[in-house]
């Protein structure tokens, strides 16, 4: 006879909450020390575990910091957004759309984007390959958009679709975000509004 595997549902919330109590103490740590300045101890410290289950319930150090970054890359709003964007068949929409949609991406992860990986960025190689693919994803999305104003017939002419993804890059990427809203202390709602207008300027044809 075959033994049956039994998965309690008790067990199953006690192994969540011990994860979401392990990943919430990492990050108040590498918020307030920096990822190089915190030991997986002083995380079991935190979240009032031993350390072998931080272990065994996230990871090292690399996959503590990748588990925390993966909400931020994984977020459903991303893919809410580009469906919008390609339902538009107005070129202006499309660009304002993509500017509240990374406005709104960047403003829910700010503290994680901006006060850890902008600032004190980690120098973990499997971290790197993380945002790497965060980043890659991030063009993907934009060449998206790229591609809506091209089937749209919106782009001026002196812009190739090639450049159109460089020009969306260079104005809706993270570095703009990072620069106007944390180095210039500029509100999201400023920084979205000239992101878009500028972005409108240097894509669009005059309609």
């Amino acid at each position: 006879m075959t033994s049956r595997k039994y998965n309690s549902p008790r067990r199953t919330d006690s192994a969540a909450a011990t994860r979401e109590a392990i990943l919430s103490s990492a990050h108040a740590l590498f918020m307030a020390r920096g990822y190089a300045g915190v030991t997986i101890g002083e995380i079991a410290e935190a979240g009032k575990v031993a350390v072998p289950t931080v272990y065994s319930s996230v990871g090292n150090k690399p996959k503590i910091l990748t588990a925390l970054l993966e909400p931020a890359l994984t977020d459903p709003a991303i893919a809410d957004n580009l469906a919008a964007v390609e339902a538009s068949d107005d070129p202006h929409t499309v660009v304002e759309l993509t500017a509240k949609g990374t406005r709104l991406t960047h403003e829910r992860h700010w503290e994680l984007v901006y006060g850890l990986f902008y600032r004190n960025p980690p120098g973990e190689p499997a971290v790197q390959a993380v945002l790497d693919r965060g980043a890659d994803d991030y063009v993907q999305a934009l060449t998206r958009v790229a591609d809506r104003l091209v089937a749209l017939d919106a782009l001026r002419a002196d812009v190739s679709p090639a450049e159109a993804i460089d020009l969306l890059l260079f104005y809706l990427g993270p570095h703009a975000w990072i620069t106007l809203v944390g180095e210039r202390a500029w509100p999201f709602d400023r920084a979205q509004a000239w992101i878009a207008q500028s972005a409108c300027q240097a894509l669009l044809k005059e309609s």
